[in-house]
């Protein structure tokens, strides 16, 4: 007797394989996926202005990596003893000005210099609700915990989302006539908005990617997350402690349905093997010193050539240079 209602997933019109170049865009749960494709050693740029919730603001980010305008002091806002930007997570403030522009510059300058050729988007959108200031109308990625009649709060519609996304895809389609886009909604319940606004918000997102799937049936897969964690899985058993994210097990078994969905069995094997090898190469002795450790890690380096042989689109180069230097010493 099955006891889950698993989610059928359509099977995907292409592949990614590790000379993919990916760029993850959204909320937690492209952190959580970015993770672990960095993990198996894919090209990925995971969330270049930080965690982003709404549709609005992750198109925002979209369009200013696109224009290819930089940020400087003037982007900037004091509050709290740090200095952020509206458009970028906390985890760019910075009590020092010079520093906090530094971070923000230094990851733009990275992402915009590589969008136009990114192969694959994976966009996660976590809610339809936005916040705009009230002085600018300007959408906010991060409201950094200013007074709250700093912002307006508005409910995105599906019309805006569609008009706002579907000439985003068209502008980077018509840089790259290739690029794909993974589109998925957080299966992060945003409960602070009530249990039924939440609901709400998380219908018109489903609603808006479907639109979006019609008008760019080839260019554009949604992969159910929400649905395998809310429906197939559906127990606390796999949420984390505030009742509210994935477990890791959670995050493992939807890893598995993505890599099921999009990875060839060579892709597949490729990322066992590695799993394997870096389990070794994590390994921490009881002591370095002895002969049988010294054995170990030279086996470990062989395997590991051994590995980039057989796949050289995988880089391992850091890896080897530490593992040399630890049998060096």
């Amino acid at each position: 007797m099955d006891f889950r209602t698993p989610v059928i997933i359509p099977e995907s019109t292409f592949r990614i394989d590790h000379s993919t170049r990916i760029m993850l865009l959204g909320s937690c749960f492209s952190e959580n996926m970015g993770a672990k494709l960095l993990e198996y050693k894919f090209r990925v740029n995971v969330n270049p202005f930080g965690i982003v919730y709404n549709p609005s603001s992750i198109a925002e980010v979209v369009k200013r990596l696109l224009s290819g305008r930089n940020f400087n002091e003037a982007d900037l806002v004091f509050h709290n003893g740090v200095y952020q930007s509206f458009l970028h997570h906390g985890r760019f403030s910075h009590p020092d000005k010079n520093k906090s522009l530094e971070n923000i510059s230094r990851s733009f300058d990275e992402s915009a210099a590589c969008i136009s050729g990114t192969d694959v988007f994976l966009v996660t959108f976590g809610t339809a609700y936005a916040y705009m200031l009230k002085s600018t109308g300007e959408v906010v990625a991060n409201c950094h915990k200013f007074p709250s009649d700093t912002f307006s709060r508005k409910r995105l519609t599906v019309e805006t989302i569609v008009k706002e996304w579907n000439g985003i895809i068209d502008a980077i389609s018509a840089l790259n006539p290739a690029v794909k886009f993974i589109f998925t909604v957080s299966p992060i319940r945003h409960w602070k908005d009530g249990a039924h606004e939440n609901q709400i918000s998380k219908s018109i997102l489903h609603l808006a990617i479907d639109k979006l799937q019609e008008l760019h049936a080839t260019a554009l897969f949604y992969f159910p997350a929400y649905e395998i964690l809310l429906d197939e899985l559906r127990d606390y058993r796999f949420f984390a402690g505030d009742m509210m994210h994935p477990s890791s097990i959670a995050t493992d078994y939807i890893w598995e349905r993505f890599s099921e969905t999009f990875f060839r069995e060579k892709t597949q094997n490729a990322n066992s093997e590695w799993s394997q090898l870096s389990r070794s190469l994590k390994h921490v002795p009881l002591n370095e010193q002895t002969e049988n450790y010294r054995q170990f890690l030279k086996q470990t380096l062989q395997r590991l050539m051994l590995f980039r042989h057989n796949h050289p689109q995988i880089d391992c180069l850091r890896e080897t240079e530490e593992l040399i230097e630890k049998i060096n010493q």
